[in-house]
């Protein structure tokens, strides 16, 4: 069982998430709250072992939002997983809850089927969930603020990396927001052998989720 916890202020949004993550089977959900302060304080009463593995965190809740609260949980408890499940796709909102810790980022419009897909997928292989929308605004907060790079300062950095041309591709279709399977279906390999690059990729760009490697892939000019 993966444990679940759900943080959102409004209860019938609780509700609904849970019963959607519940139908699948393989979710658990250890604790609910409807704000960031509730949840830290109930997870320093949680044992070490009953704590959730994967947090789904709404970002706009009084007392304690969203992205203060993944800061300091990511301070507290590293070693848990903080997803972003929000119906905001502001940009500022969006490259705060990633400086801030946050691992993946959806949209609440996304299906329960969608949602439960991506986090099996988080919780097997290390892949930060990001709905595709999403992935495509990230690139548009990086192009913004990335300035100019000359040709030698871009063969730099992909010296700096040493990423390979059959990594560099998978990366380009990690930023398009491809799943393993559909990556392993353009390549024709394995989606176990993309698994294997991906975690090559996030190695060598010193990263453990998607939404870190996709914001290096843009500001070093990966692609």
């Amino acid at each position: 069982m993966i444990r679940v916890a759900i943080v959102d202020d409004k209860k019938n949004n609780r509700i609904i998430l849970a019963d959607k993550l519940k139908r699948n089977g393989l979710f658990e959900i250890q604790l609910e709250a409807g704000n960031g302060e509730i949840f830290l304080e109930k997870m320093e009463n949680l044992a070490t072992a009953l704590r959730p593995e994967i947090v789904l965190m709404d970002l706009e809740m009084p007392v304690m939002d969203g992205i203060v609260t993944i800061a300091t949980g990511s301070s507290l408890y590293p070693g848990i997983k903080y997803v972003v499940l929000t119906i905001f796709d502001d940009d500022d909102k969006i490259f705060n809850a990633i400086k801030a810790g946050a691992c993946g980022y959806l949209l609440k419009e996304e299906s329960g089927e969608v949602i439960a897909d991506m986090l099996i997928n988080l919780w097997k292989n290390g892949a930060g969930p990001i709905s595709p929308s999403i992935a495509y605004k990230i690139l548009q907060i990086i192009q913004q603020e990335s300035v100019t790079k000359t040709a030698a300062g871009k063969q730099q950095d992909d010296n700096i990396f040493q990423l390979s041309e059959r990594e560099k591709e998978i990366l380009r279709f990690l930023c398009q927001g491809l799943e393993y399977k559909e990556i392993a279906e353009k390549l024709s390999i394995s989606p176990n052998t993309v698994k294997k690059h991906v975690i090559h990729i996030y190695e060598k760009l010193h990263v453990n989720n998607k939404a870190h490697a996709l914001r290096i892939a843009y500001t070093r000019n990966l692609l």
